[in-house]
């Protein structure tokens, strides 16, 4: 049944043989995912098979290999990209199958659980600022919710870029955070006029480019601060309430409002290659750092869902295996 953190059951199953093409993990570490609150609530894109298992992203060493598999051995030490159906590949366990085509050995200097937190922050950000927007030098991109693994991924990336990351946030108890996580800028929505502050930043322009997981009401507002011909992200609904079209900002202004999952940069394998190659890149050299807020036993894996739906949280939950 779907429902709170309180649906959530430890049980102990058989684990079979891979199967061809796929992949045995003996988990290390795993990422927690807004996403997988949403399937366990049932307010998901997909919904749940029963008996359903939940998870998408875990890290550990590979314990055996199914027919067919030459890109990993027994021993290697593997994370995976995020990019399979809840409903087909589940992977929050102690052992996990998974596609080959989807498991990657990441950068050394990666703990288990920086490898668990880093694939579905980077990506999603990656698609959407660089892959689609192109983001470069001169570009301000608007980030709510920045406090999040996905907004401080968006955060990273868009400097990593030469753009100016200016980032959202309810209160004022984040802002020192988030400067010191690469923010430019810090508004805190819930104190300051939004669109005033922006339009002091940008000198006027506005931003060219919003990357919002919230919607709801506050989406009028990212309109009437954008640049003409701006660009704004939904890539998640937060907020739980109805999002009304600003038509008269999107109007007059020419601006692109557009949906956005992780899963439509993976479907373009030539570019989704590209930027896998770049995300490892940064992810070896230190210019992309996954922030990890908490790591839970896996006992306490109730837990560490209650936490992720308390918005406290500043980056990744991980759980330890």
């Amino acid at each position: 049944m779907t429902g709170g953190p309180e649906v959530l059951k430890i049980e102990a199953v058989d684990v079979p043989e891979p199967g061809p093409g796929d992949v045995r993990i003996r988990s290390r570490a795993l990422g927690l995912n807004r996403a997988e609150s949403m399937f366990r609530s049932g307010a998901y894109v997909v919904e749940p098979h029963y008996p359903a298992k939940i998870g998408y992203e875990v890290a550990g060493i590979v314990d055996a290999v199914g027919p067919d598999v030459e890109t990993v051995a027994v021993g290697d030490q593997v994370s995976l990209l995020p990019l399979s159906p809840l409903t087909e590949y589940a992977v929050h366990g102690e052992l996990a199958i998974a596609p080959a085509r989807l498991i990657v050995k990441h950068p050394e200097n990666l703990t288990f659980d920086e490898a668990a937190a880093a694939w579905m922050q980077y990506l999603t950000a990656y698609g959407a600022l660089v892959e689609i927007a192109q983001v470069s030098k001169g570009d301000w991109v608007v980030i709510p919710a920045a406090s999040s693994s996905v907004g401080l991924a968006a955060v990273q990336i868009a400097r990593r870029a030469g753009a100016t990351p200016i980032a959202l946030t309810r209160g004022a108890s984040k802002i020192s955070k988030l400067l010191d996580a690469g923010a430019e800028h810090v508004i805190a929505t819930s104190q300051e006029d939004l669109v005033a502050r922006i339009n002091e930043i940008t000198g006027g322009k506005g931003a060219r480019v919003t990357f919002d997981p919230v919607g709801g009401k506050g989406l009028a507002l990212l309109a009437e601060a954008a640049s003409p011909e701006g660009l704004i992200f939904v890539y998640g609904s937060l907020a739980n309430e109805v999002t009304a079209l600003p038509i008269l900002p999107v109007l007059s202004k020419h601006l692109t409002i557009r949906g956005y999952d992780v899963f439509e940069l993976a479907n373009k394998p030539g570019r989704f290659a590209l930027a896998l190659e770049d995300i490892t890149s940064g992810l070896a050299d230190g210019s992309l750092k996954p922030i990890i807020d908490r790591v839970f036993e896996f006992d306490n894996f109730v837990e560490a869902h209650r936490y992720l739906e308390s918005n406290q949280q500043f980056g990744k939950i991980v759980v330890s295996v």
